[in-house]
């Protein structure tokens, strides 16, 4: 369905020290980084789409986190979320919602938000159920 999701942010650097980091706990690997532009992308697997980018506005205009936008990526299971939650608030994310069971939204539905350090909306949810030890 998609073919990328572009992120804008004010400080790259800043951005590419708390992306760098959560999109590896999710598994996720860097495509590309091009600081002279700035921007970076992230790949999908095992198809090259699609990408996560983030990057300083096209325009050169400042950023500005839309509300009610969000991105979500999609975590094998609820360590992950759990682990990705953890590893964005400690390279400057702000909660918006500690991992945890969402039942409003469906039964297995297992998620934590956050904002990155430019104010944009993040997700990370698993859809399978608890794993039984």
């Amino acid at each position: 369905m998609f073919s990328h999701v572009f992120l804008g942010v004010s400080d790259f650097d800043r951005a590419l020290a708390f992306y760098g980091p959560v999109m590896e706990s999710l598994g996720i690997k860097l495509r590309f980084c091009e600081r002279q532009r700035p921007w970076a992308g992230w790949q999908s697997s095992p198809d090259p789409r699609p990408l996560l980018l983030v990057g300083k506005p096209y325009d050169g205009q400042p950023h500005h986190p839309g509300h009610g936008q969000m991105v979500a990526f999609l975590a094998a299971d609820r360590s992950m979320v759990d682990r990705a939650y953890e590893v964005a608030l400690a390279h400057g994310g702000k909660t918006e919602g500690a991992p945890g069971p969402r039942p409003e939204y469906h039964e297995h539905y297992y998620g934590a938000y956050f904002r990155d350090p430019d104010g944009n909306k993040l997700c990370v949810a698993c859809h399978s159920p608890p794993h039984e030890p």
